[in-house]
Protein backbone atom coordinates (compact mmCIF):
# COMPACT_ATOMS: atom_id res chain seq x y z
CA UNK A 1 0.00 0.00 0.00
CA UNK A 2 1.30 3.72 -0.91
CA UNK A 3 0.59 6.35 1.62
CA UNK A 4 0.72 10.23 0.15
CA UNK A 5 0.87 12.80 2.34
CA UNK A 6 0.20 15.49 -0.60
CA UNK A 7 -1.61 15.00 -3.72
CA UNK A 8 -0.06 14.36 -6.43
CA UNK A 9 0.43 17.00 -9.50
CA UNK A 10 -0.87 13.93 -11.46
CA UNK A 11 -2.23 10.42 -10.65
CA UNK A 12 -0.92 7.60 -12.64
CA UNK A 13 -3.87 5.32 -12.83
CA UNK A 14 -7.73 6.24 -12.54
CA UNK A 15 -8.96 5.85 -8.53
CA UNK A 16 -11.75 4.93 -7.19
CA UNK A 17 -12.44 6.61 -3.86
CA UNK A 18 -13.49 6.21 -0.43
CA UNK A 19 -13.44 9.46 1.47
CA UNK A 20 -13.73 9.96 5.77
CA UNK A 21 -12.46 9.51 9.02
CA UNK A 22 -12.89 5.99 9.37
CA UNK A 23 -12.11 6.10 13.36
CA UNK A 24 -12.31 2.87 14.28
CA UNK A 25 -12.38 1.29 11.06
CA UNK A 26 -15.78 -0.84 12.42
CA UNK A 27 -18.03 -2.69 10.00
CA UNK A 28 -19.94 0.25 8.27
CA UNK A 29 -16.28 1.88 7.22
CA UNK A 30 -15.54 -1.69 6.07
CA UNK A 31 -18.63 -1.78 3.77
CA UNK A 32 -17.72 0.93 2.18
CA UNK A 33 -14.33 -0.17 1.83
CA UNK A 34 -15.23 -4.01 0.34
CA UNK A 35 -17.32 -2.09 -1.83
CA UNK A 36 -14.66 0.25 -3.21
CA UNK A 37 -12.12 -3.26 -3.82
CA UNK A 38 -14.84 -5.22 -5.25
CA UNK A 39 -16.07 -1.84 -8.22
CA UNK A 40 -11.83 -1.56 -8.52
CA UNK A 41 -11.31 -4.88 -9.63
CA UNK A 42 -13.93 -4.78 -12.25
CA UNK A 43 -13.58 -1.01 -13.76
CA UNK A 44 -9.56 -1.55 -13.41
CA UNK A 45 -9.40 1.46 -11.36
CA UNK A 46 -6.79 1.53 -8.08
CA UNK A 47 -9.03 1.28 -5.08
CA UNK A 48 -8.17 4.62 -2.75
CA UNK A 49 -8.98 6.43 0.27
CA UNK A 50 -8.82 9.75 1.09
CA UNK A 51 -8.70 10.94 5.20
CA UNK A 52 -7.96 13.60 6.97
CA UNK A 53 -5.30 14.31 10.15
CA UNK A 54 -5.95 15.84 12.58
CA UNK A 55 -10.17 14.63 12.58
CA UNK A 56 -11.97 17.81 11.63
CA UNK A 57 -13.80 17.83 15.01
CA UNK A 58 -10.61 18.14 16.76
CA UNK A 59 -8.94 20.61 14.41
CA UNK A 60 -12.35 23.34 15.09
CA UNK A 61 -13.10 22.36 18.81
CA UNK A 62 -9.96 20.20 20.23
CA UNK A 63 -11.72 20.16 23.76
CA UNK A 64 -15.15 19.20 22.30
CA UNK A 65 -13.75 16.46 19.94
CA UNK A 66 -14.02 12.55 20.51
CA UNK A 67 -12.16 10.40 21.56
CA UNK A 68 -10.29 8.61 19.04
CA UNK A 69 -10.78 5.09 18.49
CA UNK A 70 -7.90 4.46 16.62
CA UNK A 71 -4.44 6.36 16.16
CA UNK A 72 -3.54 7.14 12.68
CA UNK A 73 -1.02 3.91 12.43
CA UNK A 74 -4.02 1.32 13.68
CA UNK A 75 -5.92 2.77 10.79
CA UNK A 76 -3.40 2.85 8.04
CA UNK A 77 -2.30 -0.93 9.03
CA UNK A 78 -6.31 -1.87 8.79
CA UNK A 79 -6.00 0.06 5.66
CA UNK A 80 -3.39 -2.10 3.99
CA UNK A 81 -4.71 -5.61 5.45
CA UNK A 82 -8.11 -4.99 3.66
CA UNK A 83 -6.93 -4.08 0.54
CA UNK A 84 -6.42 -0.23 -0.17
CA UNK A 85 -3.86 0.46 -3.02
CA UNK A 86 -3.12 3.81 -1.75
CA UNK A 87 -4.15 6.33 1.31
CA UNK A 88 -3.96 10.14 0.95
CA UNK A 89 -3.64 11.78 4.07
CA UNK A 90 -4.82 14.85 4.08
CA UNK A 91 -3.78 17.68 6.04
CA UNK A 92 -6.74 19.22 7.88
CA UNK A 93 -5.81 22.82 8.83
CA UNK A 94 -7.28 26.08 7.73
CA UNK A 95 -6.65 26.43 4.28
CA UNK A 96 -7.78 23.25 3.87
CA UNK A 97 -11.08 24.08 6.19
CA UNK A 98 -11.64 27.14 4.03
CA UNK A 99 -11.66 25.19 0.64
CA UNK A 100 -14.75 25.59 -1.38
CA UNK A 101 -16.27 22.58 -2.63
CA UNK A 102 -15.86 23.16 -6.25
CA UNK A 103 -11.96 24.07 -5.51
CA UNK A 104 -11.85 20.32 -3.80
CA UNK A 105 -13.13 18.70 -6.85
CA UNK A 106 -10.59 20.94 -9.25
CA UNK A 107 -7.41 20.36 -6.73
CA UNK A 108 -7.97 17.15 -5.59
CA UNK A 109 -10.48 15.07 -7.01
CA UNK A 110 -9.36 15.72 -10.79
CA UNK A 111 -5.54 15.42 -9.92
CA UNK A 112 -6.21 11.68 -8.63
CA UNK A 113 -8.09 11.19 -11.88
CA UNK A 114 -11.24 10.32 -9.49
CA UNK A 115 -13.64 7.84 -11.63
CA UNK A 116 -15.73 6.85 -8.54
CA UNK A 117 -16.55 7.81 -5.12
CA UNK A 118 -17.74 5.49 -2.29
CA UNK A 119 -19.17 7.19 0.38
CA UNK A 120 -21.67 6.75 3.51
CA UNK A 121 -24.48 8.39 5.15
CA UNK A 122 -24.91 12.66 5.35
CA UNK A 123 -21.87 12.97 2.89
CA UNK A 124 -20.76 16.78 2.78
CA UNK A 125 -17.37 18.22 2.36
CA UNK A 126 -15.90 21.62 1.21
CA UNK A 127 -16.30 25.03 3.34
CA UNK A 128 -19.15 25.27 5.20
CA UNK A 129 -20.35 21.78 4.08
CA UNK A 130 -21.47 23.13 0.91
CA UNK A 131 -20.51 20.05 -1.49
CA UNK A 132 -23.05 17.20 -1.65
CA UNK A 133 -23.72 14.30 -4.42
CA UNK A 134 -25.32 16.55 -6.81
CA UNK A 135 -21.54 18.58 -6.56
CA UNK A 136 -19.75 14.94 -7.55
CA UNK A 137 -22.31 13.98 -10.29
CA UNK A 138 -22.27 17.48 -11.87
CA UNK A 139 -18.59 17.01 -11.82
CA UNK A 140 -18.94 14.03 -13.78
CA UNK A 141 -17.81 11.20 -10.92
CA UNK A 142 -19.96 8.41 -10.70
CA UNK A 143 -21.15 8.66 -7.11
CA UNK A 144 -22.64 5.22 -4.70
CA UNK A 145 -23.85 5.97 -1.22
CA UNK A 146 -22.95 2.84 0.64
CA UNK A 147 -26.16 1.76 2.79
CA UNK A 148 -25.79 2.00 6.72
CA UNK A 149 -24.55 -1.23 8.44
CA UNK A 150 -26.70 -2.18 11.55
CA UNK A 151 -26.09 -4.16 14.37
CA UNK A 152 -28.74 -5.31 17.19
CA UNK A 153 -31.51 -2.76 15.53
CA UNK A 154 -28.62 0.27 16.11
CA UNK A 155 -26.69 2.04 13.38
CA UNK A 156 -22.75 1.17 13.30
CA UNK A 157 -20.85 4.44 14.23
CA UNK A 158 -18.01 5.54 15.29
CA UNK A 159 -20.20 7.33 18.19
CA UNK A 160 -22.28 4.14 19.24
CA UNK A 161 -18.93 2.13 19.54
CA UNK A 162 -17.45 5.34 21.62
CA UNK A 163 -20.68 4.86 24.27
CA UNK A 164 -20.57 0.85 24.31
CA UNK A 165 -16.99 1.66 25.57
CA UNK A 166 -18.01 4.47 27.84
CA UNK A 167 -20.25 2.02 29.30
CA UNK A 168 -17.72 -0.99 29.77
CA UNK A 169 -19.97 -3.07 27.39
CA UNK A 170 -17.00 -4.63 25.32
CA UNK A 171 -19.43 -7.27 24.12
CA UNK A 172 -21.28 -4.50 22.04
CA UNK A 173 -18.18 -2.51 21.17
CA UNK A 174 -16.52 -5.96 19.58
CA UNK A 175 -20.22 -6.69 16.95
CA UNK A 176 -19.91 -3.03 16.45
CA UNK A 177 -16.11 -2.93 15.34
CA UNK A 178 -16.40 -6.12 13.87
CA UNK A 179 -13.26 -7.42 16.17
CA UNK A 180 -12.43 -6.72 19.29
CA UNK A 181 -11.86 -3.41 20.45
CA UNK A 182 -7.65 -2.97 20.94
CA UNK A 183 -4.58 0.19 20.84
CA UNK A 184 -1.50 -0.64 19.99
CA UNK A 185 1.93 1.24 21.08
CA UNK A 186 5.51 0.36 21.58
CA UNK A 187 5.94 -0.78 25.36
CA UNK A 188 8.26 1.66 27.30
CA UNK A 189 9.65 2.24 30.82
CA UNK A 190 7.71 3.20 33.53
CA UNK A 191 8.09 3.73 37.42
CA UNK A 192 8.65 0.28 38.13
CA UNK A 193 5.58 -0.02 40.71
CA UNK A 194 4.09 -3.28 39.48
CA UNK A 195 7.62 -4.45 39.39
CA UNK A 196 7.73 -3.74 43.62
CA UNK A 197 4.08 -4.82 44.06
CA UNK A 198 4.86 -8.52 42.50
CA UNK A 199 2.93 -7.81 39.66
CA UNK A 200 5.25 -6.17 36.37
CA UNK A 201 3.19 -4.82 34.06
CA UNK A 202 4.35 -3.62 30.13
CA UNK A 203 3.47 -0.11 29.96
CA UNK A 204 2.16 0.59 26.60
CA UNK A 205 2.85 4.42 24.70
CA UNK A 206 -0.73 6.17 23.51
CA UNK A 207 -0.03 8.83 21.54
CA UNK A 208 -3.22 10.79 22.92
CA UNK A 209 -4.20 11.74 26.29
CA UNK A 210 -8.31 11.05 25.51
CA UNK A 211 -9.23 7.07 25.58
CA UNK A 212 -12.12 6.01 24.59
CA UNK A 213 -12.36 3.66 27.75
CA UNK A 214 -10.70 3.68 31.24
CA UNK A 215 -10.72 0.92 34.15
CA UNK A 216 -9.18 -2.86 34.35
CA UNK A 217 -9.89 -5.24 31.88
CA UNK A 218 -9.02 -9.05 30.88
CA UNK A 219 -6.79 -8.67 28.02
CA UNK A 220 -4.74 -10.52 25.12
CA UNK A 221 -1.56 -9.19 23.98
CA UNK A 222 -0.17 -9.46 20.51
CA UNK A 223 3.21 -8.95 19.10
CA UNK A 224 5.80 -10.40 20.90
CA UNK A 225 4.82 -14.29 20.35
CA UNK A 226 3.14 -16.70 17.78
CA UNK A 227 -0.49 -16.51 19.89
CA UNK A 228 -2.09 -13.70 21.98
CA UNK A 229 -0.69 -13.63 25.27
CA UNK A 230 -3.30 -13.56 28.13
CA UNK A 231 -3.24 -10.88 31.10
CA UNK A 232 -4.71 -8.13 32.96
CA UNK A 233 -4.68 -4.32 32.11
CA UNK A 234 -5.08 -1.11 34.04
CA UNK A 235 -6.26 2.43 31.84
CA UNK A 236 -6.22 5.42 34.00
CA UNK A 237 -4.75 7.77 36.04
CA UNK A 238 -3.23 5.86 38.63
CA UNK A 239 -5.08 7.99 41.28
CA UNK A 240 -3.24 5.34 44.53
CA UNK A 241 0.25 6.89 43.30
CA UNK A 242 -0.47 9.98 41.05
CA UNK A 243 -1.86 13.63 41.48
CA UNK A 244 -3.17 14.71 38.35
CA UNK A 245 -1.82 11.61 36.52
CA UNK A 246 -1.78 11.29 32.53
CA UNK A 247 -3.59 8.17 31.45
CA UNK A 248 -1.93 5.33 31.56
CA UNK A 249 -1.85 1.45 30.01
CA UNK A 250 -0.05 -1.31 31.76
CA UNK A 251 -0.39 -4.73 31.24
CA UNK A 252 0.77 -7.40 33.57
CA UNK A 253 0.49 -10.62 31.48
CA UNK A 254 0.34 -14.20 33.24
CA UNK A 255 3.45 -16.56 33.51
CA UNK A 256 5.34 -13.87 31.85
CA UNK A 257 9.28 -12.87 32.59
CA UNK A 258 10.62 -11.63 29.31
CA UNK A 259 12.23 -8.13 28.44
CA UNK A 260 10.34 -6.63 26.04
CA UNK A 261 10.71 -2.95 25.70
CA UNK A 262 10.79 -1.75 22.66
CA UNK A 263 8.45 -3.94 20.92
CA UNK A 264 5.17 -2.72 19.00
CA UNK A 265 1.96 -4.75 20.67
CA UNK A 266 -1.57 -4.62 20.19
CA UNK A 267 -3.56 -4.60 23.40
CA UNK A 268 -7.06 -6.44 22.99
CA UNK A 269 -9.92 -5.17 25.44
CA UNK A 270 -12.31 -8.14 26.35
CA UNK A 271 -13.67 -7.56 29.35
CA UNK A 272 -14.29 -5.23 32.09
CA UNK A 273 -13.37 -6.07 35.42
CA UNK A 274 -13.75 -2.83 37.14
CA UNK A 275 -13.62 0.89 37.39
CA UNK A 276 -10.19 2.47 38.40
CA UNK A 277 -10.58 3.68 41.97
CA UNK A 278 -8.17 5.22 44.58
CA UNK A 279 -6.96 3.11 47.76
CA UNK A 280 -5.61 4.00 50.76
CA UNK A 281 -2.43 2.60 50.67
CA UNK A 282 0.11 0.10 48.59
CA UNK A 283 -1.08 -2.85 50.63
CA UNK A 284 -4.56 -2.37 49.53
CA UNK A 285 -3.81 -1.48 46.13
CA UNK A 286 -1.52 -5.19 45.87
CA UNK A 287 -4.19 -6.60 47.38
CA UNK A 288 -6.91 -5.58 44.38
CA UNK A 289 -4.18 -6.14 42.32
CA UNK A 290 -4.39 -9.56 42.95
CA UNK A 291 -8.19 -9.94 43.19
CA UNK A 292 -7.93 -8.40 39.06
CA UNK A 293 -5.86 -11.14 38.35
CA UNK A 294 -8.05 -13.89 39.89
CA UNK A 295 -10.89 -12.51 37.73
CA UNK A 296 -9.10 -12.11 34.87
CA UNK A 297 -8.04 -15.68 35.04
CA UNK A 298 -11.77 -17.34 35.67
CA UNK A 299 -12.87 -15.15 32.53
CA UNK A 300 -10.09 -16.75 30.41
CA UNK A 301 -10.91 -20.45 31.49
CA UNK A 302 -14.56 -20.05 31.17
CA UNK A 303 -14.15 -18.30 27.36
CA UNK A 304 -11.38 -21.60 26.30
Amino acid sequence: MQIFRHIPSRATKPAALAIGNFDGVHLGHRAVINRLLEQSREQWLMPSVLTFEPHPREFFAPQLAPARLTSLREKLEMFEELGVGRVYLCRFDQTFAAMPAQAFVDTILRRLDTRMIFIGRDFHFGAGREGDIMTLVRAGIEVENVPNVNVDKTRVSSTAIRKALAQGDLARAARLLGRPYGLSGHVTHGDKLGRELGYPTANIHMLHNRPPLMGIYAVTLDGIAETALPGVASFGVRPTTKENGKPTLEVHLFDFNQNIYGRHVHVSFLKKLRDEEKFPDLKALKRQIANDEKMAREFFETTK
